[in-house]
């Protein structure tokens, strides 16, 4: 768990974050986002980071010709004094094991930097297991108001994912959202719930406290902890769930309305950070999704389906677009690796190879430390271990599962004795 604000996360809270404490009302002028990112490219533009602004030298800093005239001095002033405030949040969040991490922070998930650049929150509150963030996964959406088929349905999706040992991304609403994380989660899944609203609250929850302790399950939000429901936060965050994961599924939705049609609409039209799947059926919602590019669910069975009809299928090559670069903090440069468009997918997949062989040689690698290692997302490194696997390259050791390379000796053991 992230315990410690660095310098930057605390200039940006202050800056941009309404501190909800107790009964107080979120502050009517704190920057929007739009307002932050401009004042993160003046300061980038002049070799600066906002942990100056809490600086000795503040002040000056605030007077600045190049910063002056492009931003209200006296209201960031304003808001940089509100540090009691803060701490008194920051305590808040404690007492709820909530951490708090920046675009300044290295702890960010890379996902949303590499992918929505300068439209990642400048903050983001979370409790539970914050790396399950850049393990990529299925996000799973639909309708709050569903009826009990419906609801099965998605818990059946959640529980093929976990058993397919992708994680499952969803925005924790009622409906479709609960019950697919339900279902991953009572599989053994893993889970990350992207939360628009009342994220203190649902870390208290009772079914989710040993979730979170053991590290299958991590909420998070742009949003306050303590920020109520909002239509906007709400249709707002659905860039993020789609952005932390590697493909999605739309399980039902309204047609021209609702957070699920807006947020689907966003990534066929807009977005295009991943491709989006509807369940089949001739609901006009999701009709009308596959008539903007969305393509029909292959509804498979079991996790080998599941890899062969959809994880095997995905272009990782392609990167994502429509976002502009926006260099925002000195520590803002994805990790995440991909194929240059154009390049070969044998090419990439030859270099992999070397890479996994390389490092499983001196001892047995698990999964984790394999996508830690490469930088990809969980998904993409599992499909390449698959295929390593499959091509006799590697050897998969069962409880705890491990990889290593396939030895002269191993192919020696193999071979059929004489009788």
């Amino acid at each position: 768990m992230i315990t410690e604000l660095s310098a930057n996360t605390q200039a940006i809270l202050m800056l941009t974050a309404p501190l909800i404490v107790g009964r107080r009302t979120p502050g009517a002028e704190v920057l929007q986002p739009r307002e932050y990112n401009k004042l993160a490219q003046l300061l980038h533009e002049n070799s600066r980071e906002p942990a100056d602004l809490l600086s000795p030298e503040a002040s000056q800093l605030l007077n600045d010709d190049w910063l002056s005239a492009e931003i209200d001095s006296e209201r960031v002033g304003r808001l940089l004094a509100r540090g009691f405030l803060l701490s008194q949040a920051v305590e808040q969040w404690r007492q709820r094991a909530i951490w708090v991490v920046s675009r300044a922070d290295e702890q960010y998930p890379r996902r949303l930097k590499a992918r929505l650049g300068g439209h990642a929150p400048a903050i983001l509150y979370g409790c539970g297991d914050p790396n399950i963030l850049d393990t990529g996964g299925l996000a799973v959406v639909g309708s709050r108001h569903v009826d009990d088929k419906l609801r099965d349905y998605a818990a059946g999706i959640g529980e093929l994912t976990a058993n397919a040992e992708w994680t499952l991304v969803s925005g924790g609403a009622r409906g479709i959202d609960q019950a697919s994380m339900r279902g991953a989660l009572e599989a053994g899944g893993r889970v990350v719930g992207v939360l628009s609203n009342d994220l203190q609250r649902a870390a208290l929850r009772r079914e989710h406290r040993e979730v979170l302790m053991d590290g299958r399950l991590a909420l998070v939000s742009p949003y306050d902890p303590a920020a109520g429901f909002n239509v906007g936060n709400a249709m707002q965050r659905n860039k993020l769930i789609y952005a932390l994961a590697d493909a999605g599924l739309v399980a039902s939705s309204d047609y021209k309305k609702g957070g699920t049609w807006a947020g689907a609409v966003e990534q066929l039209d807009e977005l295009k950070l991943v491709p989006v799947y509807v369940r089949s059926d001739s609901v006009k919602g999701l009709q009308a999704l596959m008539d903007k590019g969305a393509y029909p669910w292959p509804d498979p069975q079991t996790p080998e389906e599941f890899w062969d009809k959809i994880a095997d299928s995905l272009d990782q090559s392609v990167p994502a677009a429509g976002q502009p670069e926006l260099p925002i903090e000195a520590s803002d440069e994805p990790a995440v690796i991909a194929t240059p468009l154009g390049a070969p997918d044998e090419m990439l997949f030859a270099v992999v190879a070397e890479l996994v062989i390389e490092m499983t040689t001196p001892a047995p690698k698990s999964l984790d430390e394999i996508t830690s290692a490469l930088g990809v997302s969980r998904p993409q490194a599992t499909a390449w271990l698959k295929r390593l696997v499959g091509e006799g390259k590697l050897e998969k050791q069962p409880r705890p599962a491990r990889y290593q390379p396939v030895t002269q000796a191993t192919l020696l053991l193999d071979q059929p004795k004489d009788s």
